[in-house]
């Protein structure tokens, strides 16, 4: 199931509200925004409509939930405050940057004069520690996915995965059959901002791709293009899917709070361990990364995680 239902996300809403995030929604398409971000956008724009109807005490609200172009900077800020309060600051945060965005939007549409975000300054959120996840617990996922069934099969390619390349969720779970290469030992990720970047992985991970694969051959819905197929079904386990199933891993497992970020944040780490691109490749100045471009920095730090092992301790 496709994560953006513009329908379900408009529901309750005003005809006019729900006109302009359609229209938006056909503007962000058309400048190719991931699903995601499209996603996050309309929402932050759907969820002020409803605060201003259901929750805003302001008098004037009822004309704002009605008409975005009657929302006012003092709408916003009620509504970011609310958001710091019933959620959190980092989410509030999230409403800001997706209502800059919409009012942005319809500034270029010439429905507004000005953006009522435009004097809204930002939530500070409080810094907070990175977290890791540890090689023992990785090891105790990949414990509880030992077994030949396709779901062992495929659920320990996935953590190969992230654990050893550090990409993002939707970065995995978005993968075509296509977008891995065992001759070259490498996979062809979309990234955020539509910056896709080839990454290589060591041999236990193309140990357990290989071994994932041939199970997919046989299995129901073999035929799709997508690389990471459903327990049943025929159907494509997308990255909600798959965020799903680490949570259940980790609690067969006895680790808490697992999602794939946590293999993200790790793979910096071990980097930031083993030294940075520049230290060791010998460079004392920021001039010589630039000066080799960009593509082929990545793929010398490609060539160095496998030989480091980053990503292949378990």
């Amino acid at each position: 199931m496709a994560l953006l239902d513009l329908t379900k996300l408009t529901t309750d809403l005003s005809s006019t509200w729900a006109g302009y995030l359609r229209d938006w929604d056909r503007t962000l398409r058309a400048g190719n925004y991931p699903e995601t971000t499209r996603y996050n956008y309309l929402l932050a724009a759907a969820q002020l409509a409803r605060y201003l109807a259901e929750h805003s005490p302001d008098p004037d609200a009822a004309d704002a939930a009605e008409d975005p172009t009657e929302v006012t900077r003092g709408h916003a800020e009620a509504f970011q405050a609310w958001m710091i309060e019933t959620r959190s600051a980092s989410t509030a945060l999230n409403k800001h940057k997706g209502l800059q965005q919409f009012f942005k939007w319809l500034l270029a549409e010439e429905d507004v004069d000005r953006s009522p975000t435009d004097r809204v300054r930002q939530p500070k959120t409080p810094q907070k520690l990175i977290p890791i996840i540890r090689d023992e617990d990785t090891m105790k996922l990949l414990d509880a996915c030992k077994g030949k069934t396709f779901p062992h099969l495929r659920d320990e390619a996935i953590i190969r995965l992230y654990y050893n390349t550090g990409a993002r969720l939707s970065e995995v779970g978005t993968l075509l059959l296509d977008d891995v290469d065992l001759n070259t030992e490498s996979v062809h990720y979309h990234g955020k901002g539509a910056k896709d970047r080839r990454v290589r992985f060591g041999p236990k991970t193309a140990r357990a791709i290989s071994r994932y694969l041939r199970a997919r051959g046989k299995h129901t819905g073999s035929e799709l293009p997508d690389l990471w197929l459903a327990d049943r079904g025929g159907r494509r386990l997308a990255a909600n899917g798959i965020k799903i199933r680490l949570k259940r891993l980790g609690l067969a497992a006895g680790v808490a709070n697992v999602h794939a970020h946590r293999w993200r944040h790790n793979f910096a780490h071990e980097w930031k361990r083993a030294g940075d691109l520049m230290l060791l490749l010998g460079w004392t100045s920021e001039d010589m990364p630039r000066h080799y471009g960009a593509s082929a920095a990545a793929e010398r730090a490609q060539e160095i995680q496998v030989q480091l092992g980053i990503g292949e301790g378990v």
